[in-house]
């Protein structure tokens, strides 16, 4: 199954968080039911912190802005102006019902299309999300990622950090990660226009479904 055969949508200006969650989520249940297809979905949030299941409140420094329940995995992350978000409504019940392997595969997928902007993006052991190398030669995170599966059908997916105001992270702890800083494109003098990174996104994506029915060799 290629990118043609799944919705690619791309959502200009702000989405309210709570009314794309609820979207989404309706979606998902489509998707389920057999009634819809499924769902790449770009897009872009006002300020919001959002809180996964295992937030620690400890780790809310500063609710400068609405925090909202996500119910997807993992801690707090930011969502605001300048972020590129990907929503994957995908049915693993097609390619292999491994949620570590869906995992890996969309953070490869995030790490390739970074490459076609120029950015060298990597995995980092023990640390979940996407890390480049800044400015300052550190390692610092350039994106996050957090899903949801219900009956095998994917939620929620990945944020990129294009030209976001970076200092709006002060208010968490990212994903409960207090060691590294955070970068985005625009911090790394990069290409941090939407439509050349989702260009980047949409030439990548076959591969990324192709590597979904690989579990094997993505996980080894």
């Amino acid at each position: 199954m290629r990118k043609n055969d799944i919705e690619w949508r791309v959502t200009s200006g702000l989405t309210d968080y709570a009314d794309a969650l609820a979207e989404m989520e309706a979606r998902n249940a489509a998707v389920i039911a057999g009634d819809a297809r499924e769902l790449i979905w770009l897009l872009e949030h006002p300020p919001v912190y959002t809180a996964g299941t295992s937030a620690d409140p400890a780790e809310l420094l500063d609710a400068r802005f609405p925090v909202v329940p996500a119910g997807r995995g993992g801690r707090y992350t930011y969502h605001g102006p300048g972020q590129r978000v990907g929503y994957l409504v995908l049915d693993l019940n097609k390619r292999g019902k491994d949620v570590r392997c869906f995992v890996r595969a969309v953070e490869g997928w995030v790490i390739a299309a970074l490459a076609e902007i120029g950015i060298d993006a990597f995995r980092a052991p023990g640390r979940i999300g996407i890390w480049t190398i800044d400015t300052q030669e550190r390692e610092a995170k350039i994106g996050a990622i957090g899903v949801r599966v219900r009956r095998w059908v994917t939620l929620h997916g990945f944020a990129v950090n294009l030209s976001p105001d970076l200092t709006h992270f002060g208010g968490i702890v990212p994903c409960g990660i207090a060691e590294y800083p955070v970068t985005s494109a625009a911090a790394l003098g990069r290409c941090h226009e939407h439509a050349t990174f989702d260009a980047a996104l949409a030439l990548t994506c076959d591969a990324f479904l192709e590597s979904l029915s690989c579990a094997d060799e993505i996980c080894a």
